[in-house]
């Protein structure tokens, strides 16, 4: 037993010998990257100035802030607010809807069972990236000062903004879709376009309706910010209160925006139930 023993780690460096003997630069390799990641950390913090006593000083004042908001006080201004509010939904949904009709037709032209040519493909696919590359708060100050103030820039700027993250999306989802449906149609002898529209786009619609639904409980959030900066709805609101100090109302408006993605995230969980059906639990 004790030879086989002796002899059980030379027979396994004969057979795996890239494990035991392995370079000098591999075994190196994975130490070497934890030191680079916590000297740019540490260096991040440098240069961001991160102070522990600041962080404290900010924590009690961020408790005191706390103390003042209580309790939730809406005071005489409960129809304002729940308009504004309304106001908000409108951008989101109206946003997002007007994002997932363009994005949709302009997807077909990304994905790669569609158009296998890459040369179709690239340039739309580059639009997708261009457009989601620019963050939506920067959308919404770029259509203030082209259409003015007002919830129309927001819709705007949450439209734009989601045609090219959906546009992404739905290519994918496009790509990922069963081949053998469509070429059920195909031997059927449909056309090109049936196949898009027998053989694909009854694969993934219930994945696209998910993907809609849950932005438009993101862009309900989005919209508030975009409100801070004009853009209307009930970051306008929030961000005048902040601004006169008034923090109960502050507390009271962050209520109803936390109230209504709640209730949008457990009608939107309805709705993807409806559409794709409950599924079975293994």
């Amino acid at each position: 037993m004790s030879t086989m023993d002796a002899q059980d780690p030379q027979q396994m460096r004969e057979r795996y010998p890239h494990v035991f003997d392995r370079p000098l630069s591999a075994r190196l390799a994975t130490p070497a990257m934890l030191v680079l990641a916590l000297a740019i950390f540490i260096f991040g913090l440098v240069d961001l100035q991160f102070s522990p006593a600041r962080m404290l000083a900010g924590l009690s004042q961020l408790g005191w802030i706390s103390l003042l908001m209580l309790p939730p006080d809406p005071g005489s201004s409960l129809p304002v607010y729940l308009k504004a509010l309304g106001e908000t939904l409108s951008i989101a949904v109206l946003g997002t809807t007007l994002a997932a009709v363009f994005a949709l037709p302009v997807s077909l032209l990304a994905a790669r069972n569609i158009i296998p040519s890459a040369i179709f493909r690239f340039p739309v696919r580059r639009l997708f990236d261009t457009i989601r590359g620019v963050d939506t708060l920067i959308w919404a100050l770029v259509w203030i000062n082209v259409v003015g103030l007002g919830p129309f820039a927001g819709v705007l700027a949450i439209a734009v903004s989601d045609f090219g993250a959906l546009g992404k999306l739905f290519s994918e989802a496009l790509e990922s879709a069963d081949r053998k449906q469509v070429e059920g149609v195909r031997a059927a002898g449909g056309s090109a376009l049936h196949e898009v529209r027998f053989g694909l786009l009854p694969q993934v619609l219930p994945v696209i309706a998910g993907q809609v639904l849950y932005f438009i409980e993101s862009n309900t959030r989005s919209a508030t910010i975009i409100g801070i900066v004009g853009a209307g709805g009930i970051g306008l609101q929030l961000a005048e209160q902040i601004r006169v100090l008034e923090w109960q109302k502050v507390s009271f408006l962050i209520l109803m925006i936390l109230v209504a993605v709640a209730a949008i995230d457990w009608i939107s969980s309805k709705l993807r139930f409806a559409i794709i059906g409950r599924r079975a639990v293994a």
